[in-house]
């Protein structure tokens, strides 16, 4: 993968495209300060590897999920290294069967297309038909990465930020969760 080597501060001097504009200026306006590195697509964990090193944090994993009957919808973040067992998770919200949710429910209510998933499209989320599931274990981390609803860029700032600041202003509540490191 072909990275800019460059840790940028703050948002790009060119115009990018609208969904990733509107990330910059959500965070902009709520006065989070943020690191960013330009990279050719990472939609995968193991892409991110790379640009991990140079954000200086980990890119944690953003799964949208669904129930059996696809009337529910979450976002799942998680750290990236840790193996999902839905099994477990859907004992922790109550909910049955989780699976991925398609291409098109992802687009309807987060604007993101697979592989750019991101919490910043929850801003997308005027109507809350997506519940934000948080892995306990990103909390004990200072920054949290992720990308700006595009998988070309990532960003960095600190998880204080996006629980206390951004979450709020989008609205939406985290529910904690806590998944087990093994895959049992």
């Amino acid at each position: 993968m072909r990275i800019d080597k460059t840790l940028y501060r703050g948002r790009p001097q060119e115009r990018r495209i609208p969904k990733e504009e509107r990330c910059y200026e959500l965070l902009d306006r709520l006065g989070i300060e943020y690191c960013r590195v330009d990279h050719e697509h990472a939609d995968t964990i193991e892409a991110c590897r790379e640009v991990e090193g140079l954000l200086g944090c980990k890119i944690c994993k953003n799964l949208f999920l669904t129930n059996r009957q696809q009337t529910d919808f979450y976002l799942l973040i998680m750290p990236g290294e840790k193996p999902l067992k839905t099994k477990l998770l859907s004992k922790q919200i109550g909910s049955a069967r989780l699976s991925f949710a398609s291409p098109e429910h992802m687009e309807q209510y987060l604007d993101i297309t697979p592989g750019s998933v991101s919490v910043l499209g929850l801003m997308n989320d005027r109507d809350h038909a997506v519940r934000l599931l948080v892995d306990r274990d990103l909390l004990r981390e200072e920054f949290f990465g992720c990308h700006p609803c595009i998988n070309t860029s990532s960003l960095r700032f600190r998880t204080r930020a996006l629980l206390e600041t951004l979450l709020p202003a989008m609205g939406h509540e985290p529910t904690f969760v806590e998944l087990p490191w093994e895959a049992e």
